[in-house]
């Protein structure tokens, strides 16, 4: 994204409006939700999936119930 964008007040938080173009390149509109990430680089955004969420949840449940076994394929 080129465009810069502004922190204002709504309501008694903050957050920034996002250009049309940009919403429409994610393919989001209003009322979705959005991914949040920080990266090294700032923040990226990109459109909520929740399949995507329970898998990640899942995949951490896994790794810590095995983590002893892990550490130990490490090696």
């Amino acid at each position: 994204m080129s465009n810069s964008v502004t922190i204002r007040k709504i309501g008694n938080s903050q957050g920034v409006i996002l250009p049309k173009a940009e919403l429409e390149r994610l393919g989001v509109s209003e009322g979705d939700k959005l991914s949040v990430v920080c990266t090294p680089e700032g923040i990226r955004l990109s459109p909520y999936d929740e399949q995507f969420v329970r898998q990640v949840e899942t995949a951490k449940d896994f790794m810590d119930k095995y983590r002893d076994v892990f550490r130990e394929l490490a090696k």
